[in-house]
């Protein structure tokens, strides 16, 4: 057995997404924890945009010392309970080699029960709805600032132009970008704690809403005060793309940057607070976020504001393009075109889905035009994903013979806190809320289509034993009087096996059109439940005619079979175990290689068996959504002009109940 060495020279070469300098940007410093306030905590970092003014505003029946405090003592204790707990403490130990996120964790459960999987589609859904959203309501909030000079400004407008450019650069890459995230985040949530704490001095006794006892008396007492908890939970919406974010900068970058953001944020929270006690009477017409600046800040406020606004879209936006590349490799999603336009910290744009995300923003903004309405709509899908979180991870630790009394302590107390705001949440449904939950149920109909697909159609795979016809590879290789068709014959294959490989191969080189070869190729692409996984082995079942190859690969790491195989190549040639030049005598002496020749096999689902209705279903929406993927030849990085894609119908044994009769 061979296998490849995971040298910084190496990955790069191959084009994975991890790299020297991520791993290096992993480990804990000050550089990688100020970078760290970017792009994980963009959105927590953004929600006193619109968190209070949704809660002054959101249904509160009367603006009073109750609803403020209680307000306050629900954000300060979801904040502790759900961010820092859940997700900072131990969420984050549920690292997969280091990377996180919903599908991450799923990789690493032991036993991946069919529930297991459909509540990964199910968080990994609304997570991805969720993202559509957050530019559009953080952009929106940031420009409706400029409404304190003129309230005529044509906000749609402004934010229409900022998202389109956003979204328009991604193909360039956003290096640039990402140098500004360290200096101007740090710089916003500096203004945050200051701006906070401006306040707090002239009414510190805003403090005792530390105290869970108004938390209580919020939800017991204050008219539709559990509808609130809608509100309250827009405080921590982006505690989801925390874990999603960890592979990018680690746990302990993530750990010491969300202490100062957390003190930061609750010094704001509690200072919108304090001028809320002092300006009642306004409470629910005004953003307390831009009240409490002074007049001279206000114009640099709205500036850095919008700058925040777009590096936490930026973070949701490449969050996004990292999840569904995730999903792709998972076997979660359809096949589609991934970029890498620069290789800094393994940055990933997918065309299709930069310009659908780029379009229901889009329709975001002009549908709902206030950021007012888009709290709304926001919420109530990324609520679902921590619910589905929570879920998985219970049983994760379990797995990992967590004591049982501590992980159902953990499940009750996090399913009964995030039921609630989900029941509270529901009350969104109507009003913008059934737009997230549209999109993901969209997301949703894709992953199920095609992960089911996949499973239905490879239910019908028969396989034959290689053993059988080991001669007859022998005998067509040296067969003269047999068209030499490749010196070197590639088949992609599905068989886990080594002794076993598709029917249709056999049919392929046999009997379809007996495709002579020197050497048989047989090459097997194992995604493995370890992220970064990259190494191969090697099986000469027939020495130099007959070679099975096994890649074993992450689902973070590109499949560039073409170029893996050729390393492949260089390696088994200087080992001397084969030998790659051309089999012909006037090419020899020149030391050409021999042509290579790569078959994909296209399995075709007819419609006509008698198959339940529910695979029927899937069938249909596996066909639906495999429109959108690309071949497998662009897949598997292939060359298209040595690659051919052979189709065979996919064939399913099923009794005959009047077998046709023959007449003279």
């Amino acid at each position: 057995m061979f296998t490849f060495s995971e040298g910084a020279v190496a990955l790069q070469k191959a084009g994975m997404k991890i790299t020297e300098n991520q791993s290096e940007f992993k480990k804990f410093s000050i550089a990688g924890s100020l970078l760290t306030l970017g792009i994980v905590f963009g959105d927590l970092g953004t929600s006193p945009l619109y968190t209070m003014k949704a809660l002054m505003g959101g249904g509160a029946e009367n603006i009073n010392e109750l609803l403020i405090l209680g307000g306050l003592s629900c954000i300060f204790w979801t904040l502790t309970l759900s961010t820092t707990i859940k997700y900072i403490l131990i969420t984050l130990r549920a690292d997969n080699k280091g990377e996180g996120g919903i599908f991450a964790l799923m990789a690493l459960l032991k036993k991946k029960s069919t529930w297991a999987v459909i509540l990964t589609m199910i968080g990994g859904s609304a997570l991805l709805a969720d993202g559509v959203i957050t530019p559009a309501i953080t952009v929106t909030s940031a420009v409706e600032g400029l409404k304190l000079f003129h309230a005529e400004v044509p906000v749609v407008l402004i934010v229409i132009l900022i998202i389109g450019v956003l979204f328009f650069s991604q193909q360039f890459g956003t290096r640039i970008m990402s140098r500004a995230f360290a200096p101007v985040m740090l710089i916003w949530f500096i203004a945050l704690a200051l701006l906070g704490l401006s306040q707090l001095m002239g009414n510190p006794g805003v403090l005792k809403a530390v105290s869970p006892v108004y938390a209580y008396r919020f939800i017991a007492e204050y008219p539709g005060g559990f509808v609130l908890l809608g509100a309250v939970f827009l405080a921590i919406t982006g505690a989801e793309v925390l874990y999603a974010n960890l592979g990018q900068c680690g746990k302990t970058n993530i750990r010491i940057s969300w202490g100062f953001a957390k003190v930061a944020l609750l010094l704001n929270y509690f200072g919108q607070g304090a001028w809320l006690l002092m300006n009642m009477d306004k409470s629910t017409s005004v953003n307390p976020f831009f009240e409490i600046m002074p007049v001279w800040f206000l114009i640099p406020g709205i500036i850095l504001a919008t700058l925040a606004a777009v590096i936490a879209s930026q973070a949701i936006i490449s969050g996004s393009f990292i999840l569904i590349s995730e999903a792709i490799s998972l076997n979660f999603w359809p096949k589609l075109r991934i970029l890498h336009p620069t290789w800094d910290r393994g940055q990933v744009y997918i065309p299709l889905v930069n310009w659908f995300l780029l379009g229901a923003c889009l329709f975001t903004v002009l549908f709902f035009r206030e950021s007012a309405n888009m709290t709304a709509a926001y919420g109530l899908a990324i609520n679902i994903t921590e619910i589905m979180t929570t879920l998985l991870l219970s049983y994760y630790l379990l797995q990992k013979g967590a004591n049982h009394r501590l992980v159902l302590v953990f499940f009750l107390v996090y399913m009964t806190l995030e039921s609630s705001f989900l029941l509270a949440n529901l009350n969104k449904f109507t009003h913008g809320g059934w737009f997230t939950l549209l999109l993901a149920t969209i997301y949703f109909l894709v992953m199920f289509g095609w992960y089911y697909g996949r499973k239905i159609k490879n239910r019908y795979i028969t396989f034959a034993d290689l053993d059988k016809y080991l001669d007859m590879f022998r005998d067509l290789s040296q067969d003269s009087s047999v068209p030499k068709f490749a010196s070197n014959l590639v088949y992609i294959i599905r068989a886990n096996r080594h002794d076993q490989v598709e029917s249709k191969v056999i049919y392929s080189i046999f009997h379809k059109q007996p495709k002579r070869a020197d050497t048989y190729w047989l090459l097997h692409v194992d995604r493995v439940q370890e992220p970064n996984s990259f190494n191969y082995q090697v099986k000469q079942i027939i020495p130099g005619i007959l070679i099975r190859v096994d890649f074993h690969l992450g689902f973070k790491v590109e499949p560039r079979i073409n170029l893996y195989f050729k390393e492949v190549l260089d390696d088994l040639e200087k080992s001397g175990e084969i030998s790659l030049s051309s089999c012909y005598g006037s090419l020899q002496k020149y030391k050409i290689r021999g042509d290579f020749k790569f078959i994909l096999i296209d399995r075709i689902m007819s419609r006509d068996f008698n198959l339940p209705n529910w695979e029927n279903f899937v069938l249909s929406l596996h066909s639906l959504v495999r429109r959108m993927s690309i071949s497998d030849i662009r897949t598997l990085n292939l060359d298209s002009t040595n690659t051919i894609e052979e189709q065979v119908p996919i064939i399913i044994d099923q009794p005959i109940s009047n077998r046709i009769e023959r007449i003279n």
